[in-house]
């Protein structure tokens, strides 16, 4: 992806900066002056992790979800932690750590996790797990047509597994964790199998990378990829205040500008230099500094050529490299043209909020007001997928959310997402999977205001639908009198959860 406009699952996303890399990190001076661990000891750096996990249940989103089992890998890296995938750990209700000759499990937590880059560091509860264990140090990025070995636990083995495979693609791929992030993977000729995600991959006896995630059978054999150092390296330094702010994003689109009579429209040399910026985002970081048709000619110093790339490090690379390798707070400064008057912006970096409602989300109960039987839920990729609705109007604004800035008017998109049936909402079927618009004359952009809508004494509850063009009605009375009567007989046990 580049600078411009996310897509993931033909929906078009916001605006990421994400996608690249490479090579633009720094390798940590602890790997350049530590001498390379011995290969024959790499089972004293690695950790089997054993994870219990409770998925949300978004259908009845009072009620605990299915409890589920799985194995990952994962391996020491400095200050007595353990580096693997966020996917292994997501959703936990309950960590073991295990080292190769030693029958003890160990307990272990989540200290911080990544979603957007599919990382996560543990903590081990017990000291003795480190005894005699060594931690592995960062390398650099391995060549194509190289050597690596990717080690694991796969398919829920016991005992350590290597698996070798040659280097053959340094790309950018979607993270399917998340599946709206995009960063720089690395695909190697070896297989990636349940079990192997969050093991290192090796090279000279360096971390060059984490497993992660591999084709299945069907599509392609012996396929894998995994994360490399640059991204590992970014996740380590963020984290190292505490907080993981995860990446940022310039948040707007660009369009090159290769065509000749385009340049000349625009007034621009013919030097093949120059982007223009087609969109920003309404909540982006770059609202109110950047415009449409700006033509970006440098960032951070770095020019800009006409297909939107630029040289770091005497590589020719896409300029969002130079976002990638910033953190929360960070200026970025850019060059421009604007109405053929050359000028200088800064940028300070956040992150954009909006793509988030089409992300996989983890680690968070489904939020929801369920009143009078009517159960209401904010649009999400993970509530869509679990009522797997066909609704147009639902569908249109799950997936036009960010291009047409839905969010402006509905930040939080509230779906009426099913009806526990009782005399107290009978003849209300039909309003299933309306977008909520009002409650009693007042608009509901966020749950928030659909709960504050309901505690305000009222004798009837109005509520106006996108679209439809009759009210729903709901009387008040009746809805409180129904109350225990809906949630004894749905073993509701929570009417609300207004928080994550």
């Amino acid at each position: 992806m580049s600078l411009s406009i996310r897509r993931a699952s033909l929906t078009f996303l916001l605006l990421s900066t994400r996608l690249l890399l490479a090579d633009v990190l720094p390798t940590p001076p602890s790997a350049a002056s530590t001498p390379a661990i011995p290969v024959p000891s790499i089972h004293r750096s690695l950790a089997r992790i054993t994870t219990t996990s409770q998925d949300p249940n978004y259908r009845e989103p009072w009620a605990a979800g299915q409890i589920s089992g799985g194995v990952g890998t994962g391996f020491i890296i400095d200050s007595e932690r353990i580096l693997t995938n966020a996917h292994v750990v997501s959703n936990a209700r309950f960590l073991t750590v295990e080292k190769e000759d030693d029958p003890r499990r160990y307990t272990a937590k989540v200290q911080f996790i990544g979603h957007d880059c599919d990382l996560a560091v543990l903590k081990v509860n017990e000291p003795g797990f480190f005894k005699d264990t060594v931690p592995l140090q960062l390398g650099g990025i391995p060549e194509i047509e190289s050597t690596v070995a990717a080690y694991g636990y796969p398919v829920g083995g016991e005992r350590l597994s290597v698996t070798e495979g040659i280097v053959s693609r340094i790309d950018f791929q979607t993270y399917t964790h998340s599946l709206v992030d995009a960063h720089l993977a690395i695909q190697i000729s070896a297989a990636i199998n349940p079990g192997n995600s969050g093991g290192p991959v090796l090279q000279h006896g360096k971390v060059v990378g984490v497993a992660f995630q591999g084709y299945s059978g069907d599509v392609a054999q012996n396929v894998g990829y995994m994360i490399p150092v640059p991204v590992i390296d970014r996740f380590l330094k963020d984290i190292s205040d505490g907080h993981y702010d995860k990446y940022m994003d310039l948040s707007i689109a660009t369009f090159p500008l290769q065509n000749p009579a385009m340049r000349r429209a625009l007034g621009l040399a013919d030097d093949d230099r120059g982007v223009m910026v087609s969109k920003v985002a309404a909540e982006g970081c770059s609202d109110g500094i950047l415009k449409d048709g700006d033509v970006l000619m440098a960032i951070d110093g770095h020019g800009i050529a006409s297909d939107g790339f630029t040289v770091l490090d005497g590589a020719r690379v896409q300029m969002a490299e130079v976002v990638e390798r910033k953190f929360k707070g960070d200026d970025v400064k850019l060059h421009i043209i604007r109405d053929r008057q050359e000028m200088d912006v800064t940028v300070k970096l956040d992150a954009a909020w909006p793509y988030l409602m089409q992300a996989n989300t983890y680690d968070a109960a489904p939020r929801y007001v369920l009143y009078g039987g009517l159960l209401f839920q904010p649009l999400s990729r993970n509530f869509l997928e679990a009522y797997e609705i066909d609704d147009l109007r639902v569908r249109y604004f799950y997936d036009f959310f960010l291009e047409d800035e839905l969010y402006k008017d509905h930040p939080e998109v509230i779906v009426l997402s099913a009806i526990l049936p009782d005399p107290a909402n009978t003849y209300l079927s039909d309003f299933k999977d309306g977008i909520v618009d009002e409650i009693n004359g007042e608009k509901v952009k966020t749950l928030d205001d659909l709960a504050n809508g309901f505690r305000k004494e009222a004798d009837q509850y109005v509520i106006k639908l996108l679209g439809v063009g009759r009210p729903l009605v709901l009387d008040r009375a009746a809805a409180e009198a129904a109350r225990e009567r809906i949630d004894q007989r749905y073993n509701v046990v929570k009417e609300q959860n207004l928080r994550d």
